[in-house]
């Protein structure tokens, strides 16, 4: 069996990085894999994001609206398995949970109730844990073998005490949550990005009191060599491996120097699974997890990719910021047959469907036999049909359309089914002769159908059909080949009710009238106008040379503007400041290598300067 924790950054661009959901989730091939920062809201989760053919997923979406959380952080649990129904799998699990705290429900919460509170718990107010769960942080599996805990904690600068203490009081509810679990015998893991790195040797050029945080106490506190419960696999299987780093800044390229942290984690406590009695030296890291590392293929840097300040092109590297870790497990016996839990994803109301009432659903029926009717009816009579007595060039009912020079009100104004009329059809004419009564019962109800849709509807489905807007230069030159074609083929359609109409017992085809007038005269015109499109396109080609060659006197002369760094005498590149504060809008500049280690000199030089004045805020 195979876990496999990842901070995806974002879940959109990744699917669209490997083509598909699936193509992601087998790339890893995982029994479980766990996604932090999905960066979706419940209401933004469709089949192509959730759903996956051999996969069952559980999801936990923000539900806060606070400035800047909207559609932040999330957590995703997908679960791959041969079956979701009468399964024995450990991989599907028997029950999953939103959150940790309880308030927001579990897959075996009665419906209609109000979630009770996870035990142990109970001391906090539920709009203090409503609050905890609200950002979308957590997802708890329970797989029968072990309790799964999918958790994003929360980041904190070292300023914002208002983060500062939500982060405290998150870690302080989910250990009550983790003691409550192992209290009862229950197995746990906790994998996922933590945002803690426990130690200096999990952080590139610590400092001398970097161990001394707060955050990293509480995490030591928790591991087994300090008294705690749990085991810091990857660190069991590596205790001394240094730069195994699984998270690198965004926008340094620290990446290429592996300038980096390690606060992806897998952490276990329990038991091991033996049933011998003496079980002192047994644990079920030692018993039954084989090995633990950091997937480096998925970092974003290459080896080969484009330096920053060889002058090649910047390249935009594809993926998340952050490495996989995976911990593969050894003799996992299955469990009693089960099925998926409720809070599967295949149950999502976007994925699902919403409950329809049984009078929706006739009533749906009995409108698509009307449409199926309706296009077995329609089907004797070409779409592009139009009567020669319409003054809009548009379908009608048959009964509505008016002979020419009668009044609108005259009985004698109405065709008649059982008359011969002429049609226009493409420039060639026929005539609808004598039908049967089974035919005209379509065409009548045909005509009712097409009565009841307002005109302004078909109207503006014709102007859809139309496609994208033109531009002004195109809309010129049609309009213009318009006019030439209309002066010389003036009088060819001017009036159908002058045309006669063609014998109906004739054998011979009708004649075809000539619509644009000569050829010649086409072809002379035509070329007159291309002529006169070529000169402004001549112009606007100088224009742009202009433009060009404007540009790029004014960047040489912003390149002259830009101060060297000390390190490496090369240009810095400039930024600005976006953290709001008493520096916000202003602009600095800094070396434009890669961040690394101090040690290396192809490194970043730390180089730092500010502007001679703040950019102007828009």
């Amino acid at each position: 069996m195979k876990i496999v924790t990842y901070n995806v950054n974002g879940l959109r661009p990744r699917i669209s990085q490997y083509g598909s959901l699936l193509k992601l989730l087998d790339s890893f091939d995982a029994d479980i894999i766990c996604f932090q920062e999905t960066k979706l809201r419940r209401q933004e989760l469709t089949a192509d994001l959730v759903m996956a053919d051999g996969y069952e997923s559980f999801f936990s979406c923000t539900r806060t609206c606070e400035k800047g959380r909207s559609g932040y952080s999330g957590v995703a649990t997908f679960c791959r398995v041969k079956s979701a129904f009468s399964s024995t799998e450990v991989s599907l699990p028997l029950a999953a949970e939103q959150g940790f705290t309880g308030v927001l429900g579990n897959s075996q919460s009665a419906r209609g109730g109000t979630p009770a509170i996870a035990p142990s718990l109970e001391e906090f107010a539920r709009d203090e844990l409503l609050k905890i769960d609200g950002e979308g942080r957590c997802v708890v599996t329970d797989h029968g073998h072990f309790v799964l805990f999918n958790v994003y904690g929360p980041r904190a600068q070292s300023d914002d005490m208002e983060r500062i203490e939500f982060k405290l009081k998150f870690y302080k509810i989910l250990q009550k949550r983790w003691e409550s679990l192992l209290c009862q015998g229950r197995r746990i893991f906790v994998v996922g990005d933590l945002n803690i790195a426990p130690t200096s040797l999990d952080r590139c050029d610590a400092e001398p009191d970097f161990e001394n945080n707060e955050f990293r106490r509480w995490f030591r506190s928790l591991l087994m060599e300090y008294g705690g419960p749990f085991f810091d696999v990857f660190r069991a299987k590596h205790p001394d491996k240094r730069e195994a780093y699984t998270c690198w800044p965004q926008n340094t390229g620290a990446e290429e120097f592996n300038y980096g942290s390690r606060i992806d984690h897998i952490l276990c406590a329990g038991s091991c699974l033996h049933k011998e009695q003496d079980q002192q030296d047994h644990s079920f890291v030692a018993c039954h997890v084989k090995e633990c590392d950091i997937l480096t293929q998925y970092k974003r840097w290459k080896p080969g990719n484009t330096l920053r300040w060889n002058g090649g092109p910047r390249i935009k590297l594809q993926g998340s910021d952050h490495a996989p870790v995976y911990a593969s497990l050894l003799q996992i016996p299955s469990i009693s047959q089960h099925s998926t839990p409720p809070l599967s994803a295949r149950y999502i109301p976007m994925i699902y469907g919403i409950q329809q009432t049984l009078v929706s659903v006739l009533m749906r029926r009995q409108v698509a036999e009307q449409i199926q009717s309706y296009e077995v009816s329609s089907s004797f009579q070409d779409e592009d049909v139009t009567l020669a007595c319409c003054s809009e060039r548009e379908k009608r009912p048959l009964d509505q359309c008016s002979v020419p020079n009668e009044p609108p009100g005259n009985p004698s104004s109405t065709i008649s089914l059982e008359s011969e009329f002429p049609i226009l059809r493409g420039d060639q004419y026929s005539t609808v002769s004598s039908v049967d009564s089974a035919f005209r019962t379509s065409i009548k109800s045909q005509s009712d159908y097409i009565r009841t849709i307002p005109c302004n509807e078909t109207k503006k489905k014709a102007k859809k059909s139309q496609g994208s807007q033109l531009t002004l230069k195109s809309f010129f030159q049609k309009s213009s080949i318009r006019s030439n074609v209309a002066d010389n083929g003036s009088g060819s359609l001017t009036n159908q009710a002058d045309v006669v109409e063609p014998s109906f017992h004739s054998n011979e085809p009708p004649a075809k009238e000539d619509e644009g007038g000569s050829p010649q005269q086409y072809e002379l015109n035509s070329s007159t106008s291309t002529q006169k499109q070529d000169e402004p396109n001549v112009c606007s080609q100088e224009k742009n040379n202009v433009a060009l060659l404007e540009w790029q006197r004014i960047q040489k002369a912003m390149q002259k503007s830009i101060p060297p760094c000390k390190g490496h005498k090369e240009p810095c590149v400039a930024r600005i400041v976006k953290k709001q504060g008493p520096n916000f809008g202003r602009r600095f500049y800094v070396c434009a290598r890669a961040e690394g280690p101090a040690s290396n000199p192809e490194a970043n030089c730390g180089y730092f300067k500010w502007a001679a004045s703040k950019s102007q805020r828009k």
